[in-house]
């Protein structure tokens, strides 16, 4: 079986249970959003797939081999996370170099042409660069690789709004001429929307949620009016979650929406809303 699959993994920090019993399978060549307030459990799931952490209990394999301190496993993912593992005085050209040790497909020349376009001196120290640009290094890095699966945690953290979408420019191209698996752990939900094919949503350390983008937006709705009718409407209708002001109320409904009557407005329901509503209910 290809793929990244995950089953039953459980992770506990003291009184904390980070994983309860996760499964589920990151697919290959498909982009993946993994949300998740803070504290869901995204960084830990990460960090354990790449044996940053190691599991409680449960199993992680990567195209059919164990992760778990396999080398051969483990050359086929790459993790960008919060943590620079180079040494601070090396400098960012010295750094691809040493990545390409580390990853035989990493490609040195696009490496220089992405840092030319996001305007990242590779002469410089890592220890040099604001926040923004230690981000673009290693977002820079994780699009040289050329694994069959990347992992990305909070990649765009620090980045301007240019730097963003740049960024995820440079993704779509680099997965429309080789496609790979990646899977993007992100709070910017409404960036993202439009980029990822799969959704898993991570609450409290369990899978509330694991389905393709569009059939969860198919999965819910919102009505808008007047109270009296909305709360009409609703009656033996699933919902997730309501806002109000005034005498208008809006209403986040699961299911299908139906014939609504004269007086309220039926609307589809964006990620981060559904996200939002799922994840404080």
């Amino acid at each position: 079986m290809r793929g990244i699959e995950i089953n039953g993994l459980s992770k506990r920090f003291d009184e904390t249970l980070a994983l309860d019993k996760v499964s589920l399978c990151f697919e290959p060549e498909r982009i993946y959003g993994l949300l998740g307030r803070n504290g869901a459990g995204k960084s830990t799931l990460l960090n354990i797939i790449t044996n940053r952490l190691f599991a409680d209990e449960g199993s992680v394999t990567i195209d059919g081999m164990p992760a778990l301190e396999n080398e051969k496993a483990q050359r086929l993912v790459y993790l960008m996370s919060e943590r620079d593992l180079y040494p601070p005085s090396m400098r960012v050209r010295e750094a691809f170099d040493w990545s390409a040790r580390f990853y035989p497909d990493f490609d040195g020349n696009y490496a220089h042409r992405a840092a030319d376009a996001f305007g990242l001196n590779v002469t410089k120290p890592i220890k040099g660069l604001s926040t923004g640009y230690r981000s673009i290094f290693k977002c820079v890095v994780a699009l040289s690789v050329n694994t069959p699966y990347v992992l990305l945690d909070e990649p765009v953290l620090g980045l301007d709004a240019n730097h963003r979408e740049l960024f995820y420019r440079m993704l779509i191209e680099k997965y429309s001429e080789s496609p790979f698996t990646c899977v993007i752990s992100t709070h910017l939900i409404e960036e993202v929307s439009s980029v990822v094919e799969g959704i898993v949503m991570l609450k409290q350390g369990r899978i509330i949620r694991d389905e393709g983008r569009e059939a969860l937006l198919a999965s819910g709705y919102t009505v808008s009016g007047p109270k009296a009718l909305v709360d009409e409407y609703l009656a033996g209708r699933t919902t997730i979650g309501a806002d109000e002001l005034g005498g208008l109320k809006t209403a986040y409904v699961l299911g299908k929406p139906e014939g609504a009557p004269q007086g309220l407005e039926i609307a589809p329901m964006d990620l981060q809303r559904l996200f939002i509503q799922l994840t404080n209910a």
